[in-house]
């Protein structure tokens, strides 16, 4: 028996000197939040509700690009941001040395939606809001998104059946599609509510600055009958939604430049996050500490 206590405290002492260690690390940051709180954004809060929406990823049928199928699901209450991060939300968060700095910084007045960001760039903001806050941002989901999105949600089906003598006919829709809004397409970057609120007061939805969303890029594989065969996720890349869906890798900050984008390239990079209800959890906390430390 003394055998198993001492045992026991060996194993139990350097578990409390850990805890403590971590403790001393990550405290500090958590006191000085506290200490001068950021002030939260605004958000809409959305009812749940159902709707049929189009899947995200690439669905594919004896190696032919299909359509991906949709699905009737719905989402719980989602509070989400009434508009996306803005420039100067963002300064804050690099004057603090938890971001790094915008590739697309805008000089003139008024406020302006952050572009040239990545999907690690919005990550890191989450984390820093959080802290700062004390309630818990994150990145939607693209689900999440699309629920937010209402009536303004773009649905990337083409209506084609797969064609493996001519895959070029869905290289032509595809294209169609995103360039379906012609010469009159606002491509220059717009201040905050140039795009206007949808139905649940949610604004600039599917204007000309995609929104980074937490999805992983699926790469799924089907059978004849249309059961899934194989699913590949690829996590390096995440969905981003605006007036069409694309995706992209996830350092990116430019789509221009590159980045394994499918389709056309966004002409920008931004996003907006949904608050979890409750204050952070304290290990999502340490755990987004230790990540972007």
């Amino acid at each position: 028996m003394e055998l198993a206590i001492k045992a026991a405290a060996g194993v139990a002492i350097p578990g409390v000197l850990l805890a403590a260690l971590v403790f001393a690390l990550v405290a500090p940051a958590f006191q000085s939040a506290a200490a001068d709180p950021e002030a939260p954004p605004a958000a809409v809060s959305i009812a749940p509700h159902t709707a049929i929406y189009r899947i995200a990823g690439e669905y594919l049928r004896h190696g032919i690009p299909i359509d991906a199928p949709r699905t009737d699901g719905g989402v719980g209450a989602l509070s989400i941001m009434t508009f996306q991060v803005s420039q100067s939300d963002y300064a804050r968060c690099v004057n603090a040395g938890a971001c790094k700095t915008a590739a697309d910084p805008v000089a003139e007045a008024g406020i302006w939606p952050v572009t040239g960001v990545s999907y690690l760039d919005a990550m890191r903001y989450a984390q820093w809001l959080s802290q700062r806050t004390g309630q818990f941002w994150r990145l939607p989901t693209d689900k999440e998104w699309v629920y937010a999105a209402g009536s303004r949600f773009s649905d990337d089906g083409l209506g084609l059946a797969a064609n493996p003598a001519d895959p070029s006919l869905r290289w032509r829709a595809a294209y169609a599609f995103e360039n379906r809004g012609g010469a009159d397409t606002v491509t220059g970057l717009q201040p905050q509510s140039h795009f206007g609120a949808n139905e649940f007061g949610v604004f600039d939805l599917s204007g000309n600055v995609w929104e980074w969303t937490s999805s992983c890029y699926d790469r799924v594989l089907t059978n004849g009958d249309g059961t899934i065969a194989s699913t590949n996720r690829n996590c390096g890349v995440r969905v981003l939604e605006g007036q069409h869906r694309t995706y992209q890798t996830s350092f990116i900050r430019d789509a221009k430049g590159g980045g394994c984008a499918v389709g056309k390239p966004p002409d920008h990079l931004g996003f907006r996050l949904v608050r979890e209800t409750g204050s952070l959890p304290f290990l999502d906390r340490l755990r987004s500490w230790w990540f972007y430390r």
